[in-house]
């Protein structure tokens, strides 16, 4: 735990004391350093109510969406394939990695100390990367299922075997906890004088920064490439699979086929376009040129609505996605019915 420092005591010594209000602000940052101040979404007080409500309601669409994808997989034999076996990791993911924000912000907007522990801070930080970079893998692994499945079908099978998907999961965990352990260990070194307010709705990596009183050159230096290079690899395998996916598919002599073959895609390049244009946006550029309140509006599009929104994108417009839930549903209307019959009985 990096220790705050102390106010030079030669200082004190020379000078009167004072009690004005300017002092005490003072020895309260120096004395709570342990502390972290999250301003949150608003300093409005008359919109934090109404935020809670949106965000409450937001966070439990979350969760009945992405639960009852995995369920939906999981319950339907038909559905136990590599596409959706991905899907339903991206569906857990996304359940972890809005439950690492939502729920502290929602208990902030009815606090009146909207305060996180330095320890609390390192862990929502190391949780957010590692699931938000998890979420960056996984749609790349979904990219080269369908990149196998469309320009190399007849070895479709023996490539994606159960194995291989397995591989590519654990990989896409363990490369992302290893950044987020890697940038949580050097945040652990920093040490932070006060102010201790973070301009921001949860513990990120660039609102910590620009709060400690260190030297910082090293953590920038590794946000700037290391990050880069973690977060544009999956996005740069991603359009390469779907530029060689775009000449199979233009090679299909039938316009029909081409739309039925596009339309496969349709749901992953919407979440790809909504998750690395909001990411790229706020991570990709250079330390001078961030923004608090730019980067709060483009952040809340990406660790909010976008898992709000993936289990409609993939469940709209897929017929088999759209099968397996009703059949979920008959399944749960036909236990319940069960169950109100054995009651009488």
């Amino acid at each position: 735990m990096s220790e705050a420092i102390p106010f030079p005591s030669s200082q004190n010594a020379d000078m009167p004391r004072r009690t004005g209000i300017k002092d005490i602000e003072m020895k309260n940052y120096s004395s709570s350093t342990s502390d972290f101040i999250l301003l949150g979404i608003s300093s409005n007080p008359q919109m934090q109510k109404p935020l809670f409500a949106v965000f409450l309601l937001m966070y439990l669409i979350t969760l009945v969406g992405n639960g009852l994808i995995i369920l939906a997989i999981h319950s339907d034999s038909r559905l136990h394939t590599p596409m959706y076996f991905f899907l339903s990791n991206l569906s857990f993911t996304d359940i972890c990695f809005t439950t690492v924000i939502v729920p502290n912000m929602l208990v902030n907007l009815l606090s009146e100390t909207k305060s996180i522990s330095y320890v609390g801070c390192l862990v929502q930080m190391y949780f957010f990367m590692a699931f938000a970079n998890t979420d960056s893998y996984l749609l790349a692994s979904m990219a080269i299922d369908r990149l196998v499945a469309i320009c190399n079908p007849f070895h479709y099978t023996t490539t994606m075997n159960p194995r291989r998907c397995f591989q590519l999961v654990t990989a896409s965990w363990l490369v992302s906890h290893l950044h987020s352990l890697t940038h949580t260990i050097l945040m652990a070194r920093l040490s932070f004088c006060g102010p201790n307010i973070i301009h921001h709705f949860f513990c990120d990596v660039q609102p910590l920064l620009m709060l400690s009183c260190s030297d910082t050159s090293v953590n920038e230096l590794l946000a700037f490439t290391e990050g880069s290079l973690v977060i544009m690899s999956p996005f740069i395998f991603i359009t390469v699979s779907y530029v060689y996916i775009t000449r199979a598919v233009l090679r299909v002599p039938s316009g029909r086929g081409r739309y039925k073959v596009f339309s496969t895609c349709g749901s992953h390049l919407t979440v790809v376009a909504l998750y690395y244009g909001t990411a790229i946006s706020v991570y990709i550029r250079p330390s001078s040129t961030y923004s608090v309140t730019k980067d709060r509006v483009v952040t809340v599009i990406y660790t909010v609505v976008i898992p709000m929104l993936n289990p409609f994108i993939y469940s709209l417009r897929n017929r088999d996605m759209k099968q397996a839930l009703r059949k979920l549903a008959r399944r749960k209307e036909q236990n319940k019915h069960s169950r109100q019959n054995g009651k009488v009985v």
